[in-house]
């Protein structure tokens, strides 16, 4: 007998070999009918894989992640052997799930797949999938791997790099693949699928290696959960950042800049300023002191931080100067400048802690073809501080930041997110610098923050920074992604790196931490998120243009600038528009630019010294004094815009 530990901590005893549908029947039929997954002791195992130790049991159903991805991986099996049996001279390289759906690398080699071809393999899907053919994994010799390979040269490069004895098949109806696990109990659980796009990927991301057609698609247990999602695809595209930006006049890009430089325009860069300005505020009730940094630094500073070693591959190319062997780098952190702030001064314990801000310019060279508007650039601003703390205050620091970043949060309307704890991976230390001692230092004063303040928080392994373990919020957008946002670090090694130094209580030297942090993360990259959370429609305290005046002619034109002053003096951004347009015509374009309200002024108006307001969407808020107009706008900002 083996005995099994459920995630209530309940002990169950089953005879050896049996699998993880025994317990699940064991527990109820229901249960067992919406198993596709499980784990045993932390790993990944089939529904039907022989128990044979004692050890602790999860199962996992459509409603958990790993049941999502346990469904997509599979599908990408159907996908491949669909296109295996539709395309048979194609080569399959690797097909994982992503965080929504899955994919597969294929080498069509004179074929081209359009997305005239997406319902011949929907179709080819369905069909394989009603089938219910169970996925059934196997071990094989690299020999006998190879021989099965001889004639795709992508599953050959890749057992060539694996150990015999270590190499293992999944088989389903008449296909096979090299796959290590993690699938649902057969085909037919699959009960919609589809192709949602292609595109080019290089072998192994390699752009010297050849380009393959990676083949995106999705699939569901049920049609109805496929019909909602491309609703919520169609709903997305609506909100895409890059069209509404350009819709908005926010940003634009250029060929002659270059690919991920983004321009903003007068509307975005006023858009910037206006949440620089919000941060700024704050930042300066909590003790923050703003300071700036240059552009560049030499590459001996980057190198004792140990970002070149870590990112070196990914920045640009360094800058030579006329002096011999001398060069620089285009900066691709800010941390190393603060540190050199940090060290232009002797401080005392009693100076501490110091806060540094700023909104500094940095730049790293992603691959053309990893931009993606403005959350995948090339230059981008971080709204960035280093706290410079003792240990002794290190816990308060920590949780006032974490303060700010939930204001923050909150007066954006981001309401759904999970904090997310990264620490190190303890089987590879070579990516990570310092001391193991320093290293659990800092993870235990993050995990004890977040518990102090009853965040909803993860542990996640392996997703540290290189010198240090941080704190990062994970936030649900209104479509339901869910995307990085906000981040603390605790630092240990970069002070060690940079010597950095306070005289303590005891007239000795001593070295303080660093909390790296960056509410917005980066400004490009959570305007972005920002504009597709909203579809434009940001809280009115942040938008550009709060109120267009429509006039119903150029008669009003003179009371339309007398209102537009007496909103100016309540603080109310407002523009006239007195073009001789149809009314009809005005409003359907300030509804376009997702102006919050509009004011309509003719004969009526005019005479009673009053407006006529309609909200954004159409509601008519009737004629009001401008007074009675200002404190409905004031009401909403504050309803919005918390205190700090």
């Amino acid at each position: 007998m083996i005995q099994i530990t459920l995630p209530d901590g309940s002990v169950k005893s089953f005879e050896a070999n049996s699998t993880p549908m025994d317990v699940a029947k064991s527990i109820s039929e229901g249960l067992a009918r919406n198993v596709i997954s499980a784990s045993f002791n932390g790993e990944t195992v089939e529904t039907v894989t022989p128990l044979t130790t004692d050890g602790s049991l999860i199962l996992y159903t459509w409603n958990n992640d790993e049941g999502k991805t346990a469904f997509w991986h599979s599908s990408a099996h159907v996908l491949a052997q669909a296109i295996q049996e539709l395309y048979p001279d194609a080569k399959l390289t690797i097909g994982p799930a992503i965080e929504r759906g899955f994919y597969y690398d294929v080498d069509f080699g004179e074929n081209v797949l359009t997305d005239k071809d997406f319902k011949t393999v929907e179709n080819k899907m369905l069909e394989i999938a009603r089938g219910k053919h169970e996925f059934k994994m196997r071990s094989a010799s690299k020999a006998e791997a190879l021989e099965l390979y001889k004639d795709n040269p992508f599953k050959t490069e890749l057992i060539e790099n694996l150990e015999d004895g270590t190499i293992t098949f999944c088989d389903h109806s008449t296909f096979t693949d090299l796959c290590r696990g993690g699938h649902i109990p057969n085909t037919g659980i699959i009960k919609a699928t589809k192709i949602l796009s292609v595109a080019g990927a290089y072998w192994r991301g390699d752009e010297t290696k050849p380009q393959l057609t990676r083949v995106y698609g999705i699939t569901f247990p049920k049609q109805k959960e496929l019909t909602e999602y491309l609703a919520l695809l169609e709903e997305a595209k609506k909100r895409d950042h890059r069209k509404l930006g350009k819709e908005l006049e926010l940003f634009t890009f250029s060929q002659k800049v270059g690919a991920g430089l983004p321009l903003w325009l007068p509307k975005g860069a006023a858009l910037r300023e206006r949440l620089e300005n919000f941060l700024k505020a704050a930042q300066k009730k909590a003790g923050y002191e703003m300071v700036m940094t240059p552009h560049i630094g030499q590459k001996e500073l980057y190198v004792t931080s140990g970002h070149y070693e870590k990112y070196g591959e990914d920045s640009f190319q360094a800058i030579k100067t006329p002096k011999m062997d001398e060069e620089f780098l285009l900066k691709p952190m800010n941390c190393p400048h603060h540190c050199e702030i940090y060290n232009a001064t002797q401080w005392s314990y009693k100076d501490l802690p110091k806060r540094f801000a700023e909104f500094g310019t940095v730049y790293r060279y992603e691959q053309s073809g990893e931009l993606h508007g403005l959350t995948r650039v090339r230059g981008f601003t971080q709204d960035d501080a280093h706290i410079f703390c003792t240990p002794d205050q290190l816990d308060k620091e920590f949780k006032d930041v974490i303060d700010l970043v939930l204001y923050v949060f909150g007066s954006l309307g981001f309401e759904n997110f999970t904090a997310q704890v990264s620490v190190r991976d303890p089987e590879n230390p070579g990516k990570y610098i310092g001391s193991l001692e320093n290293w659990e230092k800092a993870e235990q004063a993050i995990i004890s923050a977040a518990k102090d303040k009853n965040l909803n928080y993860v542990i996640e392994t392996g997703e540290a920074a290189f010198y240090g373990p941080k704190l990062d919020f994970m936030v649900k957008d209104a479509l339901g992604r869910q995307w990085q946002l906000g981040t603390i670090q605790v630092d240990y090694n970069l002070p060690e790196r940079f010597e950095l130094t306070y005289k303590g209580s005891d007239n000795e030297l001593h070295r303080p931490i660093m909390i790296h942090r960056a509410p917005f993360g980066s400004m490009e990259r959570f305007i972005a998120i920002l504009l597709e959370h909203t579809g434009g429609n940001f809280p009115l305290w942040l938008m550009p243009n709060q109120v267009s005046i429509l006039t119903l002619s150029e008669k009003y034109e003179k009371y339309g600038e007398k209102v537009l002053n007496l909103l100016e003096k309540h603080e109310i951004r407002a523009l006239v528009d007195n073009r001789s347009e149809t009314i009809g015509k005005k409003i359907r374009e300030a509804e376009m630019n997702k102006t919050p309200y509009m004011i309509i002024i003719g004969e009526n108006e005019e005479n009673e010294n009053k407006i006529s307001v309609r909200q954004h969407g159409g509601d008519d808020l009737g004629t009001i004094s401008v007074d009675e107009f200002s404190e409905i706008v004031k009401t909403e900002i504050n309803k919005t815009l918390k205190q700090f």
